[in-house]
């Protein structure tokens, strides 16, 4: 089994590719940029960009499963092609957004929702991971808080919950590898609901550095974002926010099951990457 993994920069799929190829798995690693890529030895790097059809055909070329992020603009001729090459299993990591009432109008899980529709509608099985909030989100705090000490929110004490990306690797793996995942919808969250205010005290924990959490007006908030973020982003950004301001987020155990051990707290989280927030660049 040749396994294509997609967006082979990230930090799931580079953990999952580490993962396949110890297990002795065939594994096959997609990227835009490829020559920036350094995967395990064996492991071939190709061009693969999930916006650009050209490259679709030779990317999955002898390819059976697919560890798949969710790119709306052209996933239908992904899809296609996948079709054309004699995949036979998709791994798609999705988010839980699509969960919401709104799914469909809101900007952060649109996307989500037409990929997952349009792998629904196709002859291949799929295989569908929906995680809450990525710990790594974190990590947009880096910048801030190297250079003022101090990370900006409009709601502090919104939760949720964080999932470290190396329990969503392993989850990936037992989709991949494991007949009895295959062809389910999982909804992922991390051990704990947690503010942001407690992420950022456990930052500070972690690190020893004095990080403070200092509340914002909304539309403060997306004054200082307008350069880098849409509005329409930023509305639904904070619209969510607002929701879970004070408001723990419902946990789930199918983490636990799918990989086999208590997901890693943000604690672990913190202490895994804890060089971003103190080495400068």
């Amino acid at each position: 089994m040749t396994v294509l993994i997609t967006g082979s920069r990230g930090r799931v799929a580079r953990t999952l590719t580490a993962l396949l190829h110890t297990a002795g798995h065939a594994v096959r690693a997609g990227s835009r940029s490829p020559e920036s890529l350094d995967p395990p030895g064996g492991v071939a790097a190709v061009p693969l960009g999930l916006d650009e059809p050209a490259g679709f055909a030779a990317a999955l070329d002898g390819v059976r499963s697919v560890f798949l992020y969710a790119e709306a603009s052209r996933t239908a001729e992904f899809v296609a092609a996948a079709e054309t090459a004699g995949v036979q299993h998709i791994v798609l990591l999705s988010s839980s957004s699509v969960l919401a009432p709104d799914a469909v109008q809101d900007p952060l899980a649109a996307h989500h929702v037409a990929v997952e529709e349009t792998l629904a509608a196709s002859s291949i099985a799929t295989t569908v991971l929906r995680p809450g909030t990525f710990a790594s989100n974190a990590l947009q705090w880096a910048w801030p808080i190297k250079a003022t000490g101090a990370v900006r929110l409009p709601y502090p004490g919104t939760h949720t919950d964080p999932v470290h990306e190396a329990d969503l690797a392993e989850a990936a793996f037992a989709a991949l590898t494991e007949p009895d995942v295959r062809g389910g919808t999982y909804h992922l969250t991390g051990p704990a609901s947690v503010t942001f205010t407690a992420q950022i005290t456990t930052l500070a924990q972690v690190t020893g550095l004095d990080i403070r959490a200092v509340a914002v007006a909304p539309e403060e908030w997306k004054a200082e974002t307008a350069e880098y973020m849409p509005e329409a982003f930023a509305d639904a950004l904070l619209a969510y926010w607002k929701s879970h301001d004070d408001s723990p987020v419902a946990l789930t155990d199918t983490l636990e099951r799918l990989i086999g051990h208590p997901p890693r707290t943000f604690e672990e989280w913190a202490a895994d990457h804890s060089a971003a927030f103190t080495r400068q660049t």
